[in-house]
């Protein structure tokens, strides 16, 4: 017989005590609590990694140390620049590549040094290898300091899936843990993918996450 799952929204933690650092993070993680203790002359800071690496969670902490507003779409010709930075001095770029129109941007940009304000620019890769355009804007962007997030080391793998379980109120022995780490593929994204799917797995069968059914969804 076959049964019906409800994929049910689990908001993430994404507090500053949520954030798990290791050395992977660490020099990301010593950008954002060095706030608001950064230098003027570099107008903010772009942080890089692989997707799913925490970016976005390094995002959110420092949004809500400064009270920068949040944008992670493509800012278009037909926004006022004004109404998005609001009354503020910082935002977060979120989701940030190519295909942002340079032009709105560089208005964007300018207001945030106007008002003596910062950027926290959140990307893949470097703002620098992405192509941007208008010159002016590749120029000034130039400027920002880059930190990188690296590929996870054995300890974070374990506690950011740890973490993925705890944010859906699900609980998985320590052994599960360990049998996934050694033999899942290196990356914050596979991280979420077998997460997401030992979680559908477990809910469909009624029953808890064991080393059995991670070897089944690791072959998947």
């Amino acid at each position: 017989m076959s049964q019906f799952t409800f994929n049910l929204e689990n908001k993430p933690a994404l507090g500053r005590n949520d954030f798990i650092v290791s050395e992977s993070n660490l020099d990301a993680i010593r950008w954002i609590d060095n706030w608001p203790n950064w230098s003027h002359n570099s107008s903010g800071l772009n942080v890089v990694g692989p997707k799913s690496s925490g970016k976005t969670h390094l995002g959110s902490v420092w949004c809500s140390l400064s009270k920068a507003e949040w944008v992670n779409a493509p800012i278009t010709d037909g926004m006022r620049v004004p109404d998005i930075l609001k009354n503020g001095q910082h935002i977060v770029l979120d989701n940030f590549n190519h295909t942002w129109p340079g032009v709105p941007l560089l208005h964007l940009y300018n207001l945030v040094r106007e008002r003596k304000g910062f950027m926290l620019i959140i990307s893949n890769i470097p703002v620098a290898q992405l192509g941007i355009a208008p010159d002016d804007l590749a120029s000034r962007l130039s400027t920002i300091p880059v930190v990188a997030i690296k590929p996870p080391d054995d300890f974070l793998l374990k506690e950011v899936m740890l973490k993925l379980f705890k944010d859906r109120q699900i609980t998985v022995e320590n052994g599960v843990l360990d049998y996934l780490v050694v033999r899942m593929e290196r990356s914050f994204e596979e991280a979420l993918r077998l997460v997401n799917l030992l979680d559908k797995e477990a809910l469909a069968e009624k029953n808890r996450i064991t080393i059995p059914l991670a070897s089944r969804v690791l072959r998947k």
